[in-house]
């Protein structure tokens, strides 16, 4: 199916839509649908919530009888099987529309097509990877899920221009800015779990929460923030209960090669053993678990070592990394802790994706070469 600009046009307006889903959908994708008629958008919806009805389901009651006759940009496949809620395509169908396109086919394997042949088989007009790239941009965690079991695990590191993140006696408040800082609740707010050690939790003192005061974002009428689920590894049941990270109440997860009798666990804390090698837990079985219970997204804040176990082993897809204009000299604490690299051809190559002043800082967001 050959697209028009207009088409182009409605299709970028659907994924605007399905951006305002990005704190509230998971374990679901992020979805947009725009319904349109003689060149007049007549419906448009977004999927707010997992378990509440799909984006195509906003839109065509905002299209009422209108539908009949008119196109449907969808950000995804609409989908075909009996979930929490109908299948989006057959409500499209229902409705009489007389074409589908779909920015992306759906990965999920409930899916994967099916949508779209459902709609044929109907005799609707459908076409798909209009936009693709843009869409998939939107959920790369529910993507990666779903083709291999694992979430998108984006890696946060702070550090001087020279590349410190503390001095060498640990000391690091504040490298970066006030801004930097609610700038991370932000990704926080985006992540389905955040990911660190206990040696980040003991140091700080850290409830590694989304601060509401501190994020700046707009969420769907009738939602509240999401609060991802903290995950922590901790191999050798230091933490105990009186720490700042257990009285705030929400979902923590702590990761164990033996469970800790020991302590009187506030309601929310689950504790977990995982396959490990002697004291070291095993990090890709750690985010298969994760996947599992639909965690999409990772952000993962710790410290060299654990940041270095995740590089090393290449599970980490993006890095976000806040740039202070400061310099602590060569005493002062790295970024990872590797083992010593001996040839050049051993270096990880990384691809700025974006490079953005956020207060007095740079941000940097960097991927690995595909």
């Amino acid at each position: 199916m050959a697209f028009s600009s207009q088409d182009k046009q409605y299709m970028a307006r659907a994924i605007e839509l399905a951006k305002q889903g990005q704190y509230t959908t998971t374990p679901n994708p992020n979805v947009g649908c725009v319904i349109v008629k003689d060149d007049v958008v007549i419906g448009e919806g977004f999927h707010q919530c997992a378990g509440e009805p799909h984006a195509e389901v906003h839109a065509l009651k905002a299209a009422g009888s209108r539908a009949k006759g008119a196109t449907a940009y969808v950000t995804l496949e609409p989908c075909s099987h009996y979930g929490r809620t109908p299948p989006c395509a057959e409500g499209l169908i229902k409705a009489g529309v007389a074409r589908v396109v779909a920015a992306m086919v759906d990965p999920n394997p409930q899916v994967a097509g099916r949508g779209l042949a459902m709609l044929e088989e109907a005799g609707i007009e459908t076409g798909s990877g209009l936009l693709e790239t843009q869409a998939k941009a939107l959920n790369d965690g529910f993507l990666k899920r779903m083709e291999i079991g694992l979430p998108f695990v984006t890696c946060k590191l702070a550090a001087s221009v020279d590349g410190k993140t503390a001095l060498n006696n640990g000391e690091s408040k504040w490298i970066t800015s006030a801004q930097a800082r609610r700038d991370v609740q932000i990704f926080r707010a985006q992540s389905c779990a955040i990911l660190t050690g206990a040696d980040t939790v003991l140091a700080d003192d850290a409830k590694l929460n989304v601060r509401e005061t501190e994020c700046d974002i707009t969420l769907p009428e009738g939602t509240s923030l999401r609060q991802p689920i903290r995950v922590i590894f901790d191999s050798q049941n230091r933490l105990t209960p009186a720490l700042a990270l257990f009285q705030f109440p929400s979902p923590v997860i702590i990761l164990r090669t033996s469970l800790d009798n020991t302590q009187q666990w506030p309601h929310f804390v689950e504790q977990v053993v995982v396959p490990n090698s002697g004291e070291k837990i095993d990090c890709q079985s750690v985010l298969s678990l994760l996947a599992e219970r639909g965690v999409n997204r990772v952000w993962l804040e710790a410290g060299a070592t654990l940041a270095g176990v995740f590089h090393q082993h290449n599970l980490i897809d993006e890095f976000v990394v806040y740039l202070a204009p400061k310099i602590i000299g060569h005493d002062g604490r790295g970024l990872f802790n590797t083992p010593e690299l001996t040839h050049m051809n051993e270096i990880t190559a990384l691809n700025f994706t974006s490079v953005e002043r956020v207060g007095d800082d740079i941000r940097l967001t960097l991927r690995a070469d595909p």
